[in-house]
Formats: C-alpha cells, sequence, structure tokens
C-alpha cells in the first residue's frame, strides 16, 4: 500500500527542518499520532454529547413536552452552522470517505476536522435520532487525510492515514480495537495490502488508550448470565434471516425517503417538515428520543414492552434517522442500525417464548440482534461479529453471532448487491470494491487521460485549409468543431488521403464532404469503467471527450488508458 519514496517532515510553522526517511517507516509513526488525536476527538465528542444531555435533562425534567421541541431545536443548531459556518455538505459522513478514496485523492477538507463533531454533538445531544459513529469515522479519515497531506505523503499513504483515522474513530467510540481495524478492512480500503495492517492496528490500538485513559475502561453494555446451547441454534439461523429482511427494510426506506424528502428545495422548509414529524413521532414512541442505546440496555434487563410495542418501535426508527438527517441533523446509520438491529432481536424472541415458552433468552437475542442488522444494512459481517462481542464482553455468543450475522449478510445479498454506504456511489461508477481491476478502473480519472493536441477545424475548412492542417499536425485524426466550439464530427487522415495532392479541388472541396459521426463520444466526468465499454462496443482506439453543451476538450486513447490501467495495477498491487 505504501511505496519507498522520502518522506518530508516540517516541524514548526516558521521553522523546516528536512528530515527525511522511509515513507513506510514514516507511516507508522504517523499512524500513531493519528490515532491519538482520533482517540481525543472521540473523547470530546462522547462528553460533548453526555454535557449537552445532562444540562438539557434538568432543564426539561418537569416539562416533558419539551423533549418533543429539543431534537428540532438541536436539527436547527446543526443546520445553521452547517449553512453560514461551514458552507458544505458534511452529512453522510462513511459515504463521503469512500468518495474521497475514489475520486479525491484521498483529501478531505480541513474543516471536516471539527465541523461533523459540532453539528453531530449539537443534533445527538438535543435527542437526534442518529448515531454519533459516522460523524466521528468521518472526523478521523479527515485527520488522517490532512496529516499524510500536511507531511507530503504519497497518494497511497494518504489513503493509509485515511484508513488509520477512521479505525481510531471506530476504536475510540466504542473502545473496540479490534472493530476499529475491521471497519477499515471491510468497508473503505478494500485491497489492503499486508504492509498497510500494521499502521491500522497501531492507530487503533493508540484510540482506544487514549479513550481508556480518558474514561476508563469499560463495555457499552452490561450482559446478563449468557444462555446459550446446541438447541437454541435454529433461533439464531432464523434470527439471522429476520435480521436480513430487516436490513433490506432499513436500506430501501431510508433511499426512498431522502430521496422524498429532497423534491423539497428550501432547507429551512424541510426542517420545519422534519422537525415536527420527529417531534410526532418522539410523542408516540419515546425510545426514538436520541441514540437510544440506554433503551437497548434496559431491554437486556429489566424493560418488558408490549410486543406490538415494540415492533412499531423497529418500523419507525428508521423514519426518526431520517428525519433528523434530512431536517438539517448531522449523523449517521451506525447508531439507528445497531438499535434496530437489538429492538429486532427482542421482538422476535418475545414472539418465540409467546409460541414456545421459553425458546429464547430476550437479552441475547438483543446482543445478537444488533450483530445481525449491521451485518445486512453495512454488509460488513467481521465487523459486526467482533464489535459486538466487544462492547458488551459477550465472546461467549460467539458462535451464534457469527451464525446469524452470515445470514443475515447472506439473506440481503441476495436483493442487494451494496451496503447503505455504497449503493449510491456504485450507481455513478465511483465505488473501489475488492476487485483489483474494478478498484483500478475506478481509480483512474477520464480528465487525467485527457489528449489535446489534435488541431481542431471547421465543416465550411477547404481542402485547402484541411492539407495545411495536416501538414502541421503529428495526428491522423482531426476533430470538427463549429464557431462556438460545439463538436461537429471527425475528420482522418485515412478519408481525405486520395484527394490530398489534387489541387484542382482544393477549393471547391470542404470539411463537410469529409466529415464522419464519431462512433461514441466520452464525458469529461464519465466513470472510466463505462468509457471502456464505449470503447470495446465501438472498437475504436480514440474517442472525442466532450464538456456542457457537447463542448470539444479532447479525445481519450484506448493505448494511453491500457499503459495507465497496467502501472496503476502493479502499484496497487504491490506489499
Amino acid at each position: 500500500m505504501a511505496n519507498r519514496r522520502g518522506i518530508k517532515f516540517i516541524w514548526g510553522p516558521s521553522r523546516a527542518l528536512l528530515h527525511k526517511v522511509p515513507e513506510t517507516t514514516a507511516l507508522l509513526v504517523l499512524s500513531v499520532v493519528t490515532g491519538i488525536l482520533c482517540g481525543l476527538a472521540a473523547v470530546a465528542l462522547k462528553l460533548s454529547i453526555h454535557f449537552i444531555q445532562s444540562k438539557l435533562e434538568g432543564f426539561a425534567a418537569g416539562d416533558k413536552w419539551l423533549f418533543l421541541i429539543l431534537p428540532g431545536l438541536g436539527m436547527l443548531i446543526s443546520l445553521l452552522i452547517v449553512r453560514f459556518l461551514v458552507k458544505d455538505d458534511i452529512g453522510h459522513g462513511v459515504t463521503k470517505v469512500l468518495q474521497a478514496v475514489s475520486k479525491n485523492e484521498s483529501k478531505i477538507k480541513r474543516h471536516n476536522c471539527w465541523s461533523s463533531l459540532l453539528t453531530s454533538a449539537a443534533t445527538i445531544g438535543f435527542g437526534g435520532s442518529v448515531g454519533a459513529e459516522a460523524p466521528i469515522v468521518y472526523t478521523g479519515a479527515a485527520i488522517g487525510s490532512n496529516l499524510g497531506r500536511y507531511c507530503g505523503m504519497s497518494y497511497r499513504g494518504m489513503t493509509l492515514l485515511l484508513g488509520c483515522g477512521a479505525s481510531g474513530a471506530v476504536a475510540g467510540i466504542f473502545n473496540a480495537p479490534l472493530a476499529g481495524v475491521l471497519f477499515t478492512l471491510e468497508i473503505l480500503l478494500f485491497n489492503l495490502s499486508m504492509s498497510g495492517l500494521l499502521p491500522l492496528l497501531l492507530s487503533s490500538v493508540s484510540a482506544t488508550l487514549v479513550s481508556y485513559l480518558c474514561l476508563g475502561k469499560g463495555t457499552h453494555f452490561t450482559l446478563p448470565p449468557v444462555e446459550f446451547s446446541l438447541h437454541n441454534v435454529p433461533s439464531y439461523l432464523l434470527l439471522g434471516l429476520f435480521c436480513g429482511f430487516c436490513a433490506l427494510y432499513f436500506l430501501r426506506t431510508t433511499l426512498a425517503m431522502e430521496d422524498w424528502l429532497r423534491r423539497f428545495k428550501n432547507p429551512f422548509a424541510i426542517w420545519g417538515i422534519c422537525a415536527v414529524a420527529l417531534g410526532g413521532l418522539i410523542y408516540f414512541f419515546p425510545p426514538l428520543f436520541g441514540e437510544g442505546y440506554d433503551y437497548l440496555e434496559s431491554l437486556m434487563h429489566s424493560a418488558k414492552p408490549g410486543i406490538l410495542f415494540i415492533l412499531a418501535v423497529l418500523v419507525t426508527k428508521v423514519f426518526a434517522m431520517v428525519f433528523t438527517n434530512a431536517g438539517g441533523g448531522v449523523g449517521g446509520t451506525f447508531g439507528p442500525t445497531l438499535f434496530m438491529g437489538g429492538v429486532a432481536g427482542y421482538f422476535l424472541a418475545s414472539l418465540l417464548n409467546l409460541l414456545w415458552p421459553g425458546a429464547a433468552s430476550t437479552s441475547d437475542f438483543v446482543m445478537v440482534g444488533m450483530a445481525g442488522l449491521m451485518a445486512g444494512v453495512m454488509q460488513a459481517p467481521l465487523t459486526a461479529i467482533f464489535l459486538i462481542a466487544e462492547i458488551t464482553g459477550g465472546y461467549a455468543l460467539l458462535v451464534p453471532l457469527i451464525l446469524t450475522a452470515a445470514v443475515s449478510f447472506g439473506t440481503i445479498r441476495i436483493f442487494e448487491k451494496y451496503s447503505i454506504y455504497t449503493k449510491r456511489i456504485a450507481a455513478r461508477g465511483e465505488l473501489l470494491t475488492h476487485s483489483s481491476d474494478q478498484a483500478v478502473l475506478t481509480l483512474i480519472r477520464t480528465c487525467d487521460l485527457l489528449e489535446t493536441d489534435f488541431i481542431p477545424v471547421r465543416p465550411n475548412d477547404l481542402l485547402k485549409d484541411l492539407v495545411d492542417t495536416v501538414a502541421r499536425s503529428e495526428r491522423n485524426l482531426f476533430p470538427v468543431v463549429d464557431a462556438k466550439g460545439r463538436f461537429q464530427g471527425i475528420v482522418s487522415l485515412a478519408d481525405i488521403r486520395k484527394d490530398m495532392f489534387r489541387t484542382d479541388l482544393y477549393e471547391s472541396k470542404h470539411v463537410f464532404n469529409y466529415m464522419q459521426r464519431a462512433p461514441e463520444y466520452v464525458d469529461i466526468d464519465e466513470p472510466m469503467e463505462s468509457v471502456m465499454r464505449k470503447f470495446e462496443k465501438t472498437r475504436a482506439w480514440n474517442l472525442p471527450v466532450l464538456g456542457e453543451d457537447k463542448q470539444y476538450i479532447g479525445f481519450l486513447s484506448k493505448s494511453r488508458i491500457f499503459n495507465t490501467y497496467r502501472e496503476e495495477l502493479k502499484t496497487f498491487s504491490q506489499d
């Protein structure tokens, strides 16, 4: 993943001390620094959310109806910060990280080192029904990306530091170092080589140690005694199947609701709609207030809600999440996925116990359900298994976790090839995948391979002028453009060869007599996978590249794409 070239460290803003070290060595040092910074960011976010929540709980203790208004107020604060201070779209953090890797050379804007922290603290602290995990991942990735860019890292080094930031962020927010590494491997950096694994481990462990130091060691959930035996295996397989269909509902409902709300153009009108809708949902279903982790804890121990109520909470959580994010709040799907998984587990256990008393342990099903839904929604089964094991200390249920996560993952893959994070960007051809061929094509950009040394001609130019152009050109293709630079067609040297030396035709023949339509044309922002399909379909070796309103920009050569592909594949696959 990393190359061997030197790196220049700059210590201090006013003096530059050039200290040459191999990039592979520098990555180890910078991964620890990244992990420490991400651990501190995770601690800051946790403490900020807790501080805001504690103050508001004291303020609204006597007026429970205020809890219906507070989430909308938090969304408004976040919306104002984003529109007037940040002035950038910072929602859907994990998706934005994936786009940065595939389309922006792993560069993330500096403000993302703090903007997601500030807005998500306001959103969740005031009761927004989202999670803090996606914002902290975006923050951690931004820290790693900007640290790598500041230190002059190569693209691959900067990409690895971005991954270190993401793994450190997950490890810090959950106190789960192994889950942090697996999250990066399964969701962000698909083709990471073995040489890149050590920096991820160092970053993840560093962030976890910082979190332990500041907040103390402990799990998110305390489990009652675990009950598992072989006769429970069928029920956990059934839980995996149920979680797979719940994940399908989660993904498709989220995308459909987001598309529907985008029809409203005024952001403050959207905020009003979402604030009222979210307040109404919380009025009828109070567990939707905030992240909901306390409610999951109560389901594991003392709470005994009715089965219809818990089903309603399961169905409406996804709407509460979408209303929070669409209304200006900043939060992720990570937390709601865990919440819905726990609720789904409780619902199925309650249903089984109604049919066959004592058939399932509700506390165990809550925990395993979290892994099941996470494996389905994020399509990251290993992350789901070990995250739940780490945050609950429930390694005694490792076998049920594996069974449920595997069945859920297999179920949703029948219907959906992509996860909640990747579905939209995959449709745009901007997703890196586990396939090296596909990943390399995604990284190659049309604008980087553009060839502009083709001399344009006009449709009404005389043959004499065209012959003069041929004499000055080193190419055998000539784009034909009108007076406004719009592409009209092409003329090849082979088309005019028979008339080139017939001077009697120089004043009577025009370019339009020889012009042909291009077999296809390429858009300047078109994904390389689509470009290669056009080359294969037309069997052409050069295709014109056009901008808006068919403005001619240059040509794309199949041979240059092949050469670039071979070089990228060689470096992409190296250890």
